[in-house]
Parts: structure tokens; sequence; C-alpha cells
């Protein structure tokens, strides 16, 4: 059987200042028609940033979804037009105040295929300096230096209540075990 489900109309229901819902109307594998709620996403990406000392740099940001303070890696939306590589460079300095020398894609994913084609692509930054950060306007980050091991126990244990965090770390943890290059 394939599973493909044919779109028959597809109605915009609201659009915000990035995203956008939107229901549309599909038939089935089975020949009947359903409603999905669908999520516009623009894309992102999520920066593993790796000082000389070994440490990560990490975010501390509060999440009104989920009205929580999280610790995440660096990470934030694609502009129009704009590539996930050049996005990581311009995010990692917006929101940590390091400048990569190196970037190096890791890996992508769809983060809620179930309603939404939000994808995150993933990079891994070093060679490192520290500039200016340059946050927008509504944007409140603690910048936090977190020793790899105190990382790595943190991920095994899913102490990290964000998942493109998770996702990122585990990665670039099982990168380094396998013994992949960095550069």
């Amino acid at each position: 059987m394939k599973l493909v489900e044919k779109t028959l109309s597809s109605e915009e229901i609201y659009q915000g200042d990035y995203l956008k819902y939107r229901k549309d109307t599909v038939l089935l594998p089975n020949g009947k028609e359903a409603t999905r709620d669908i999520i516009e996403h623009p894309g992102a990406v999520a920066i593993v940033a790796v000082t000389s000392d070994n440490e990560l740099i990490l975010v501390e940001q509060y999440r009104k979804a989920v009205d929580m303070e999280l610790l995440e890696v660096p990470a934030g939306k694609l502009e129009k037009n704009e590539h996930p590589y050049d996005c990581a460079f311009r995010e990692l300095e917006e929101e940590t105040g390091y400048k990569a020398k190196n970037m190096k894609y890791l890996c992508d994913y769809h983060m809620l295929p179930h309603f939404s084609d939000a994808k995150i692509y993933f990079y891994l930054a070093d060679k490192l300096t520290k500039v200016e950060a340059h946050r927008d306007f509504d944007e409140f980050i603690n910048v936090k230096l977190i020793p790899m091991e105190e990382a790595k126990e943190r991920v095994y244990k899913g102490l990290f209540g964000d998942a493109k965090t998770a996702i990122a770390l585990m990665h670039y943890f099982n990168m380094l075990k396998r013994g992949d290059e960095v550069e």
C-alpha cells in the first residue's frame, strides 16, 4: 500500500511573524478524506560550539510555550533565502558572542513531522573567538560554558528538556566516540 496522502485543498488559517498555520484536506490511501492541521516553519539551525578549553557553549533562555528556563545549544531560525550554513555562523555570534572559524554540518532532522514541516540543521563550530553578541531586541540569554563531562552526564541522564539540544549533543558525542574528524 502506498502511504501518500494527496492534498485536495489547503486553507490558510493564520499567518504569524514567521509561522503559518493551515488546514489541509487530504485523500487517504484508503480513498477516504481527512483533515490535517499543519504549521509551516522557515527552518532553523542548532550549533554545538566547543571552546579551546573543551567546554560547550550553551544558552539559558526562558521559553514561554513551556513556561520555564531551558539550557540549550545556540540555535535560531533561517531568514528568507538564507542557507543553513550561513545562518549557523550568524546565530552563534548573535546569541553567544562567539565567532567560529569552522562550521561543520552534522545532520538534519524534521522535528515534529506529524504537524509541522520544521527542519533543524545541526552544525559543529570550533576555533572560536570572543566577539560582541548582537541579540534580537526580545532575546534575553545567559551564556553558559559547561565542561564536556558535565554535558555528557546531563544528556545521557535526559536532563536537557530541549530535544534539539539532546539530538545535537548525542550526535556530537557519538561522533567523538567513533573518532570522526572534527574539521
